[in-house]
């Protein structure tokens, strides 16, 4: 229900990458892609995996999972901005990079490195925390001064104790793709409602949680709720 809406457009990449180049088979790789929420499905598909990520605890969790569904994942320890010294050069099809951009030391060099490993009519999948959106959950949880303190951060931090060191706008995710020679595509938005909405109302009502994914994926690019969303996804195409 949650990452609904990244699926749809991912489905859309993989088609148009096949597409282009003749193959089944496309070479993935997930920067941080962590115990293989994404990359286990994208190899069940039939594609090459490869999870890179700092955590050995991730990997192992990665491995077991993969495992489980009778699939090969390879799994690789580094962060984003190794990629270029762990994989080769045009190697990949797609890049994920979710839930990676507000921990990395440096932005620009993580994404320039996907840049690196991307070949020629490659995408970029980046997920992102949104400022927005953290406001509003803060101050929809008593804490005002939280709130107010990510709309004045530059980075959409609300403190010392806020786990998640830096959030972006959807145009700030534009202007660091586009420095780092992606053309733009497609800007989405993730869990518009799915954060707000009471769990006992979707788990206790027949064809609630169904309801509730296509309101998101309706929610996704409307010009207004799509900025409010608790994550950004963004599409960048190499030239």
């Amino acid at each position: 229900m949650r990452t609904a809406v990244v699926w749809d457009a991912l489905r859309s990449v993989l088609s148009e990458r096949t597409a282009a180049t003749g193959r089944e088979s496309l070479d993935i790789v997930d920067a941080g892609g962590g115990t293989g929420g994404f990359a286990v499905p994208l190899a069940a598909l039939g594609h090459a995996v490869t999870v890179v990520d700092p955590s050995p605890d991730s990997l192992a969790a990665l491995e077991r999972r993969a495992k489980e569904k009778g699939v090969s994942v390879r799994a690789l320890q580094g962060d984003a901005a190794d990629l270029g010294e762990l994989l080769s050069r045009d190697s990949a099809d797609l890049v994920l990079c979710h839930s990676v951009l507000e921990y990395v030391e440096d932005p620009i060099s993580a994404l320039t490195a996907v840049a690196g490993v991307l070949r020629r009519g490659g995408a970029v999948s980046v997920l992102a925390a949104n400022p927005v959106a953290a406001a509003i959950h803060r101050a929809l949880a008593g804490q005002f001064d939280d709130a107010r303190a990510v709309l004045d951060d530059p980075a959409g931090n609300w403190g010392d104790r806020d786990p998640t060191p830096r959030r972006f706008a959807a145009d700030t995710l534009v202007e660091l793709l586009t420095a780092t020679g992606f053309s733009v595509g497609a800007i989405h938005g993730v869990r518009v409602f799915a954060d707000l909405v009471p769990s006992r109302l979707v788990d206790g009502e027949p064809g609630a949680a169904e309801s509730l994914v296509a309101l998101e994926q309706a929610a996704a690019t409307h010009p207004v709720l799509r900025d409010i969303a608790t994550q950004l996804h963004v599409l960048g195409h190499r030239a």
